[in-house]
């Protein structure tokens, strides 16, 4: 049966955001001309996947108005001759059904994943965190390519890895590859053996970063009912893949391609270099930035 659901976690505050974050969910930032999550929806359509459910929390609502048909502002636009202006809506006709369901208390990204069980009727599923975009080079894209590693393989969990500068692993939970090939599915792709969260560089057993995109089997919310408070008194996903792991259960890693990036608007330091990257590519105001910036920097 062809995976066609992701569980879209939306739910966190984006304190390290604020006061842009204080009644605006960071997931509807801008980026370029389009909001991080409309990148995020777009991504799980273009993999071939019919249906979301999004984890929301308080003052998220923006995130279902901005899925929603906005029938008059069609028609305001649609009477005013303003059609250019109606191509830029053409993401709310895409061929994917949307569900909310709400994580009234924060308790970690594993708490909220564990909400879309009834969702996923015991079928695998993707989970795409919703402030992250994934930047891929080409077809099939990284999403696409890690849905067909874990169908390939028959692992219970596929992770996708950035390999990330070695002074950064502290930020990030730290695949430790098992050693040998996996036959038949390409040098992108691993069997993992561990899963270090945010350890030092003396600590950690590789570059690759989890990026913030999965493939799981149904077993991982037997996983999350076994996962203990972790950092923060949170419930950490990662923590809930290390008991499928203990259990024996096999997971797979795939890797980022040379081009491929994730972006992650997570402080303003990185979003603000995501908006650039992606404004400087605009077909229509990528040059006049580009212009714009040299006379900032005085060059």
């Amino acid at each position: 049966m062809p995976i066609t659901k992701a569980v879209v976690p939306v739910a966190g505050l984006g304190t390290r955001l604020l006061p842009a974050t204080k009644s605006q969910p960071k997931e509807m930032l801008p980026v370029g001309r389009k909001p991080v999550v409309q990148y995020v929806v777009e991504e799980i359509e273009d993999a071939g996947l019919r249906s979301v459910l999004f984890i929301t929390g308080r003052s998220k609502t923006a995130i279902e108005d901005h899925f929603d048909r906005d029938v008059e502002l069609r028609r305001s636009l649609t009477t005013n001759g303003k059609h250019d202006l109606l191509d830029a809506l053409a993401y709310e006709d895409a061929n994917v059904e949307f569900f909310y369901t709400r994580q009234s208390e924060q308790l970690g990204l594993g708490h909220a994943v564990a909400l879309g069980e009834s969702y996923t009727e015991g079928q695998p599923f993707v989970i795409a965190l919703g402030d992250s975009i994934i930047e891929s080079q080409g077809t099939p894209s990284v999403l696409r390519r890690l849905i067909d590693a874990f169908e390939a393989t028959g692992a219970t969990a596929a992770i996708a890895f950035e390999e990330v500068p070695e002074d950064h692993v502290h930020r990030y939970g730290i695949a430790a590859p098992a050693d040998g090939a996996l036959p038949g599915v390409g040098d992108d792709v691993f069997r993992v053996a561990d899963l270090i969260e945010k350890p030092s560089q003396a600590e950690a057993p590789s570059r690759l970063a989890i990026s913030g995109r999965y493939v799981v089997s149904s077993a991982i919310f037997d996983a999350l009912r076994k996962t203990g408070k972790g950092k923060g008194g949170e419930i950490q996903l990662t923590d809930a893949f290390r008991i499928l792991l203990a259990e024996g259960h096999p997971i797979v890693g795939m890797r980022f391609r040379p081009g491929e990036k994730r972006h992650d608007i997570g402080n303003y330091g990185s979003y603000f270099r995501t908006f650039l990257h992606f404004a400087l590519q605009d077909p229509d105001c990528g040059d006049g930035l580009r212009a714009a910036i040299r006379e900032e920097l005085g060059l």
